[in-house]
């Protein structure tokens, strides 16, 4: 909830510390808010299984409650104004991210160590799809929450933080003892910059460069993402050689564990390109054209993408449960088809939709993930050993995190391509023709496309922040200036080119989702026994004592 409670709060954030983050130069500020965390929490996530398995998961989940109160706590006091305060939440952000990162490491693998595998799916299908229920209950709850204060986003997380602090410490106890070993100080290295140099050159590459809408020719933007590609290269290289890898590759030769960190990597990178997508449509173009104000918009928008969680809600637990009895193949790689339909029937909607087929299709769509993720991570965290659960859950969490960052630049970058091309002339034409001047519709039509996309996306007005502050308002008449600031001047104005750029980003994560669907139909058949058996051991592993659960190795 916290992850994305952020996001829908953003244009109450930036008021209450006097900063534009439209203005000039002042854009990073906007994306680092966004994109920060999911930085922190794609890169840490592993280190942080491997140390659970090696400490104790129950102990490092515990540290991670009371790192994200703390954290909570500073964010809510931020003290300066306009840039220092942007990177004080930036940087505070970040250290939640650290804390958050330990908690999701290591939840997934407490709960398998819990549970038999004949419960296991239906306790990680209440565990997976309460964290994707929070993700869109948190763009509610920012909304109504930033109508109060801003500082109340941050406050919510307190409470809630330490109650977590003390019923885990209280309640959660180790059932595995931890296996100490060396820490993989090369791999953690390589790992950490390399992935971070990639995830902060795609932020970048978002972000215009000179006169392009986008910065992927920026060389430093190509010059990160060729870094970061070395360095994880590197990172493959050291993990086959190391006696206790951090990342244990080994594990790719479980083709449940395979497949289903492929399929979990395409739906993420799906699934945020949708959410960000429907926020955009909902508050830029659909809710101005019904009558709502640009700035009661983000609430809106989190309420009326309710059938999404709904969704959710309904097929998770459910499809958990029953992958315990049949299989988590059936159930995931079903999901995943039903997710690909939704994006298809979302091709053939108009931008001024009817909101009852709209729906429809979001319950679809949540219904579809919410089949996929419990079955999916029953999956993947029962193919491996109960030893290496903390660093299996760690992994999957970094596959489900990058897929998240990796969605914003790459269905940013194609919606801000496809704006560029028919956006400015249609921009400039339209405010010509009611009473801008012609220099002042050019110099508004050449301002980068991601200004205004990020505008409708803070829920403000892109004309009022593209003609307010120069006084440009103040020649045209009375009546042509209540239609250019009015609700439908603008929607009106971008849906054309939006409806295009919508073409490509659903059609593309509509093909994301039918080659994740061919992924998780290849995970092999159900497993009849309660624990895993390895077609080969991983690559630093030792042989199983007596006893152990890898002694009892049954049919598939």
């Amino acid at each position: 909830m916290d992850a994305s409670i952020v996001i829908i709060s953003l244009p109450a954030i930036f008021r209450g510390i006097g900063l534009d983050p439209l203005a000039p130069g002042n854009i990073g500020y906007l994306l680092w808010m966004i994109l920060g965390y999911l930085l922190v929490s794609a890169v840490l996530v592993v280190v942080l299984g491997r140390l659970g398995d090696m400490f104790g998961r129950v102990r490092i989940y515990n540290l991670g409650f009371l790192v994200f109160a703390g954290a909570s706590v500073a964010l809510s006091l931020d003290p300066f104004r306009a840039g220092a305060g942007a990177l004080w939440l930036i940087l505070w952000r970040m250290v939640q991210a650290f804390g958050g990162a330990m908690l999701t490491a290591n939840s997934a693998a407490i709960l398998t160590d819990a549970f038999p595998a004949r419960q296991r799916g239906m306790a990680l299908g209440v565990n997976q799809i309460t964290a994707l229920a929070g993700q869109f209950l948190g763009l509610l709850a920012g909304g109504l929450l930033a109508a109060v204060d801003w500082r109340a986003v941050f406050w919510v997380s307190v409470p809630v933080s330490v109650t977590g602090t003390i019923w885990s410490w209280l309640s959660l106890r180790e059932t595995r003892t931890g296996r100490r070993g060396r820490v993989d100080w090369l791999g953690n290295v390589t790992f950490a910059t390399g992935a971070g140099l990639l995830l902060a050159a795609i932020t970048y590459g978002i972000q215009p460069y000179g006169r392009d809408a986008t910065g992927w020719g920026n060389p430093w933007v190509l010059a990160g993402l060729a870094a970061g590609l070395l360095l994880l290269l590197v990172f493959c290289v050291v993990e086959t050689r190391v006696a206790e890898p951090m990342f244990r590759l080994g594990l790719f030769r479980v083709r449940a564990f395979a497949a289903g960190n492929v399929a979990a990597l395409l739906t993420a990178i799906a699934r945020g390109g949708l959410q960000f997508m429907l926020i955009i449509w909902l508050q830029g173009i659909w809710l101005p054209l019904r009558g709502y104000d640009f700035a009661d918009t983000p609430l809106w928008a989190g309420i009326f993408m309710l059938p999404l969680t709904v969704g959710f809600l309904l097929a998770g637990p459910a499809s958990g449960y029953l992958s315990d009895r049949f299989g988590a193949r059936l159930f995931a790689t079903t999901g995943l088809l039903l997710v690909a339909a939704s994006f298809l029937g979302l091709l053939t909607l108009p931008v001024a939709f009817d909101y009852g087929p709209f729906a429809a299709l979001l319950l679809l769509n949540g219904f579809g993930q919410g089949m996929f993720s419990a079955p999916n991570t029953s999956s993947i965290m029962g193919s491996v050993p109960p030893e290496y659960r903390g660093v299996a859950s760690g992994m999957r969490s970094t596959f489900q995190n990058s897929g998240t960052a990796l969605s914003i630049g790459v269905f940013f970058s194609l919606m801000v391509s496809g704006l560029a091309s028919s956006l400015p002339s249609a921009l400039a034409d339209g405010l010509r023709a009611h009473g801008v001047p012609a220099g002042t519709a050019e110099q508004a039509a050449s301002l980068p496309p991601v200004s205004t996309l990020f505008a409708t996306f803070l829920g403000n007005n892109p004309v009022e922040h593209l003609l307010g502050a120069d006084g440009t308002l103040a020649h045209p008449t009375a009546a042509q200036r209540h239609l250019l600031t009015g609700h439908t001047f603008f929607p009106q104005l971008v849906s054309g080119p939006f409806h295009d750029g919508l073409t490509v980003v659903f059609g593309v994560a509509a093909g994301m989702a039918l080659v994740s669907a061919v992924a998780s139909a290849l995970r092999g058949r159900r497993r009849v026994t309660g624990e895993p058996a390895l077609p080969e051991r991983p690559v630093g592993a030792g042989r199983p004592s007596a006893g152990s659960p890898l002694d009892e190795r049954g049919s598939r």
